[in-house]
């Protein structure tokens, strides 16, 4: 399964801020709006890919970058993972369904953001 999602993807751990809970009174940590704004958008892109998928599978990402400024792959792994369960293409990211990540990488294609998320069964 291929899945092109016409966005550049974002970190979820880059910008995070510092947050109050408006009911306990408490502080904690929450993601930027960047990030927010990326996982809803994703969202639209991702409902028509909803099957809860339980088998063991790869996923290879391509993630295209319209500037040269340094990004940690691993960090947008986590975030496409995590969105891939809360949409429900993904049971969970666990070891026993997101067995490997091969093939993943960032690629600077000036004016091109997008990111091309392949699926397949190990």
């Amino acid at each position: 399964m291929i899945i092109k999602i016409p966005l550049m993807c974002r970190s979820k751990k880059n910008s995070q801020r510092i947050l109050v809970n408006k009911r306990t009174g408490k502080l904690f940590i929450g993601q930027s709006e960047i990030y927010i704004n990326f996982e809803r958008e994703c969202g639209k892109f991702l409902t028509k890919y909803k099957n809860n998928i339980t088998y063991p599978v790869n996923l290879k990402c391509t993630f295209y970058v319209p500037n040269k400024r340094k990004r940690d792959l691993t960090n947008l792994e986590n975030a496409i993972a995590d969105i891939l369960v809360k949409y429900k293409v993904l049971e969970d990211d666990n070891y026993s369904i997101l067995q490997s990540w091969d093939g993943s990488r960032i690629i600077y294609e000036k004016g091109r953001e997008e990111t091309i998320i392949e699926i397949t069964k190990v």
